[in-house]
């Protein structure tokens, strides 16, 4: 399983998820920070990585565009430290590796993770 961190995620996450045992590479070495979020969403399921995110808009274009991949797993946290929340990112990888494989979107948050297999519906809770 290998992760793509998002632009709005420090670089520093790629050395935590490796030292965790997660290949990662950061969006900053093979994109610019412009890139659209389709677009990024694009690279990433050609190139066949999940998508490691803040951005709350990647539900929102996977749900109005019916996607089935790239899977996308996103961070709602105040505290984005890897050091902090990087274990859990591979755990929840170890644990969700063939529901990531065949498409979903995780959301990780203080209290709680949720999985929502793709496509997503636009009627669904985000």
């Amino acid at each position: 399983m290998r992760l793509l961190v998002d632009m709005n995620l420090s670089p520093r996450w790629v050395t935590a998820l490796q030292a965790a045992g997660v290949e990662a590479r950061h969006w900053s070495t093979v994109g610019t920070p412009t890139t659209p979020d389709d677009d990024v969403l694009r690279w990433a399921a050609t190139n066949g990585f999940v998508l490691l995110t803040h951005d709350l808009d990647f539900g929102a274009v996977l749900a109005f565009s019916g996607a089935i991949a790239p899977s996308v797993i996103q961070i709602r946290s105040d505290d984005l430290r890897p050091e902090v929340l990087a274990s859990r990112v591979a755990t929840m990888v170890g644990q969700l590796a063939q529901t990531l494989t065949d498409g979903a979107l995780i959301t990780i948050e203080p209290a709680r993770e949720r999985v929502r297999i793709l496509p997503l519906r636009q009627d669904q809770p985000g």
